[in-house]
């Protein structure tokens, strides 16, 4: 089926973006027209991030305080879910994510292929930005732990750039990991049974502002993750024994 004929949202969660934002959303609009609605979940930003992405022609739900990304990002599926998008595409306010590539993870869900897409900066075809050393250490550790733990092999599983059908708009609207929320969720896909593919996709560098997940923060990062993830695995467990 053409993607013409779906009904898709792009999400776009940001916190103090209002250097990123504008152009993102200008993007979207570029490389899709009207074909596309595009939702900014202002994740109590302290600076105009609300007001750059209106200006730009997006929606905007603004959050009250900082709730961090999982919640942004849910806030974006269950607004999805009310207003029955077909396809839900997750696009970082930061500029790093490029638009034009939307329409390759869009295009296996709607042929019925698949059920979640994922843009990775690390298959043959990609292009572009790759992230820091220390970054590529700790996203090769999550490599490894999920292809352990549920035999789904995603070479790029901190990467935010993904594309998701009515199932998983539904089942992540209901449920998102919280903080750092990506590794899990290809985890929560998996144990639903999600057709899970991954696509070739450009990355560039954030032009204004600053990662959340920084230097010392990357340990937390990997330890906090890794326990939520064996977690989830260990009630998946449970309920079904």
């Amino acid at each position: 089926m053409n993607p013409a004929d779906k009904k898709i949202l792009a999400i776009v969660p940001a916190f103090n973006e209002c250097g990123n934002v504008g152009r993102t959303v200008g993007e979207i609009r570029k490389a899709w027209g009207q074909r596309v609605d595009v939702l900014v979940i202002d994740d109590g930003s302290k600076d105009e991030t609300a007001k750059e992405a209106a200006k730009a022609g997006g929606m905007v739900v603004s959050l009250p305080f900082n709730l961090g990304i999982g919640a942004a990002v849910q806030t974006g599926f269950q607004f999805a879910q009310s207003r029955r998008y077909d396809i839900a595409v997750q696009i970082d306010g930061d500029g790093q994510h490029d638009p034009s590539f939307m329409d390759r993870l869009v295009e296996p869900l709607a042929r019925g292929e698949a059920d979640m897409a994922v843009g990775s900066r690390f298959l043959e075809g990609s292009a572009g930005y790759r992230s820091s050393f220390s970054r590529r250490m700790g996203i090769s550790f999550f490599v490894h732990l999920i292809n352990a733990l549920t035999g789904v092999r995603i070479n790029d599983p901190t990467s935010g750039f993904r594309a998701y059908n009515s199932r998983m708009i539904d089942l992540f609207a209901d449920y998102y990991p919280y903080d750092f929320p990506e590794p899990e969720a290809i985890v929560l896909a998996q144990q639903a049974r999600a057709r899970i593919v991954e696509l070739p996709v450009a990355m560039r560098p954030r032009e204004a502002g600053s990662s959340s997940i920084r230097y010392f923060k990357t340990l937390y990062y990997m330890v906090k993750v890794t326990l939520a993830i064996l977690l989830q695995m260990a009630r998946r467990r449970r309920r079904l024994s």
